[in-house]
């Protein structure tokens, strides 16, 4: 198999990885949108991080995997997935809640609840 045929293979994988990530962060931002806290560690409350941990970590080993295959293929990082990252943490007290925060990373995608 060629080069290109490997970078070609490897690019349509990282494609599919992408609207795989995509598709699980989507769910997640709804589950969030609708009352549900903790995707973004806002409140750093135990049992909630335990109940998300699942979720993050598939995200971020995902995100992981699609940046190796970025980097790679000679492109940016996956922005998708670093912004999703800076947005999680510590806020000020009169930062927008979680469901807020959701919703409009929803309208900034462009998909509805």
């Amino acid at each position: 198999m060629s080069r290109a045929d490997r970078l070609e293979r490897l690019d349509t994988r990282r494609v599919e990885l992408e609207a795989e990530y995509e598709q699980v962060l989507l769910e997640a931002l709804r589950k969030v949108a609708a009352g549900s806290w903790g995707l973004f560690d806002h409140n750093q409350d135990r049992a909630t991080r335990a109940k998300w941990k699942p979720v993050i970590t598939d995200l971020c080993d995902r995100g992981e995997e699609i940046d190796q295959m970025r980097d790679q293929l000679g492109l940016q990082p996956f922005a998708l997935h670093e912004e999703f990252e800076a947005s999680r943490g510590p806020v000020s007290t009169n930062a927008p809640g979680e469901p807020k925060q959701a919703k409009a990373w929803l309208d900034r995608l462009g998909k509805e609840l």
